[in-house]
């Protein structure tokens, strides 16, 4: 692939990567192949450059030509594409954004992910005397429907799947407010899927209350929970805002679309 336009002596490299975006974000803006015509209209480019840049990217295997005049995009762009979600971590995705949280709010932070009946806590944000920093959770465990982020899993799953994970568990409870029934469990998990976050009140600790959002994946599949832990007396519901956007950039960072957001009353 050309550097630069070799009949435009001079022009930029930098210009000749921004036309070869404008002329790839056409394309990807329409399932069927596109005309030549239109590209050059919709990118402003000449038609006899855009004929060359496109020439360009079809020899690299980012653009095929299914006939002669029109062109879409090409299969090197689904193997990259591969090749980038295969690397993707959501442990990765999240650090970043979790640190930012955790200094708006001063507050823990959890990651956590579901493996079977139970969550497990896989990095944490949270300060110390030197400093806010984050550790690894090693193993730390809890019941899914204990917790704010098990509670988005079960939301997750239909009726049968939540009644068979009563039936396996019993629901035992840790503390006072624990939910052990499942027509209360229903209920919350109704609500978590209403608002798109979920809450323990002092269910797995007494004192300790949270609130969880979800991250998705590309595929829109619940891989993970965001949480923010709190002394139950200093749990702050002007958080629920930050906590939410901060769960959709890590899930825009695996490649999800978030909806419209939702808000708890």
């Amino acid at each position: 692939m050309r550097k630069s336009d070799p009949n435009a002596p001079g022009t930029p490299t930098i210009q000749v990567i921004e036309r070869m975006f404008a002329l790839i974000d056409v394309l990807a803006s329409r399932e069927e192949a596109v005309s030549l015509k239109e590209i050059s209209e919709k990118t402003g480019l000449h038609p006899s450059t855009t004929h060359r840049i496109l020439n360009d990217l079809a020899t690299g295997r980012f653009v095929d030509r299914p006939e002669a005049g029109s062109y879409r995009l090409g299969m090197r762009l689904l193997e990259l594409g591969n090749l980038v979600k295969g690397r993707l971590n959501v442990r990765d995705a999240a650090l970043a954004p979790m640190r930012e949280l955790h200094k708006q709010i001063q507050q823990p932070v959890n990651l956590s992910v579901r493996q079977g009946d139970e969550i497990v806590y896989v990095e944490r944000a949270y300060s110390e005397r030197s400093g806010m920093q984050v550790v690894r959770a090693i193993g730390g465990r809890a019941p899914l429907h204990l917790t704010s982020t098990g509670k988005l899993f079960l939301a997750a799953d239909d009726p049968q799947r939540v009644r068979a994970y009563a039936t396996r568990t019993g629901l035992a409870g840790h503390t006072k407010n624990s939910i052990t029934q499942l027509p209360v469990l229903e209920r919350e998990l109704s609500k978590a899927r209403q608002y798109g976050m979920a809450r323990d009140n002092e269910e797995l600790e007494l004192g300790v209350r949270c609130m969880a959002a979800g991250i998705y994946d590309d595929q829109s599949r619940l891989v993970a929970g965001l949480s923010i832990s709190a002394p139950a007396d200093r749990l702050d519901e002007s958080w629920l805002e930050k906590l939410q956007a901060t769960a959709n950039e890590i899930s825009s960072a695996l490649g999800h679309k978030p909806p419209t957001a939702r808000l708890a009353a």
